[in-house]
């Protein structure tokens, strides 16, 4: 993102995000261990809180993914971006088929955010157009008449994808909603009253802390599981 537009604020929120995650993943690791079984698969408050933290990430990629580039799509910024993220989703998903050779994670967090980035490139300038689809995917979606079954059906079986259950696993459809809703509110310039207000910008160790944990967040994202699973194998 231009230097110049970044806000502090976005970095705070998504360094919230970020904070969530790690909680989730704690407990997500306590019952992989046998330690506190929470049923997180089945379990409504973590559906609902995993619901949260994805939201919260993929309204923020919209968003950046505007400001980033406000004055017309920065190509070569778009180049480094897919090479981090790819190689960054390559990763997950060696790392994940090694520990998780039966669950392993083909088209997590990461898959999918590179994946909506550059599907949401032409709409940066057309917000309505962005929230449009927005809504109408997310309804789509609720009615069982838009969904990705059909996608994977055709390629479980070349790919060899996991039939059962997946470690972790974000449809672009309906996910796509929040990434459209993140540059339609941007492209219209609703964020600057939620992020460049006095709340996030008031001077504080918290506030710096959290805008710290944002602007790392794919480093974060990366290391926080294997150190998660390094301190409870020490200690099983």
């Amino acid at each position: 993102m231009n230097k110049k537009i970044r806000l502090i604020g976005i970095d705070i929120f998504r360094g919230w995000a970020i904070l969530l995650m790690i909680i989730f993943h704690f407990s997500y690791d306590l019952q992989h261990f046998n330690i506190i079984d929470f049923h997180i698969q089945s379990n409504l408050f973590f559906q609902w809180f995993r619901f949260l933290i994805v939201t919260m990430f993929l309204l923020i990629v919209g968003i950046s993914l505007k400001l980033a580039h406000l004055h017309g799509i920065n190509w070569r910024a778009i180049k480094k971006r897919t090479l981090i993220l790819g190689s960054a989703s390559i990763i997950v998903t060696v790392g994940s088929y090694i520990e998780f050779p039966n669950t392993w994670i083909y088209f997590g967090i990461l898959h999918f955010v590179l994946v909506a980035s550059l599907v949401s490139l032409p709409l940066l300038n057309h917000p309505y157009i962005a929230l449009s689809l927005a809504i109408s995917t997310f309804t789509a979606f609720h009615l069982d008449i838009l969904n990705m079954h059909g996608l994977f059906n055709l390629l479980v079986t070349p790919l060899n994808l996991p039939s059962d259950a997946t470690e972790d696993v974000v449809r672009f459809i309906p996910w796509i909603t929040f990434v459209l809703i993140g540059v339609a509110l941007t492209t219209l310039n609703f964020h600057k009253p939620i992020f460049d207000n006095s709340f996030f910008n008031r001077p504080s160790k918290i506030h710096n802390t959290f805008a710290f944990i944002g602007k790392h967040s794919l480093v974060i994202y990366l290391i926080h599981q294997p150190i998660l699973f390094g301190v409870f194998l020490l200690f099983q």
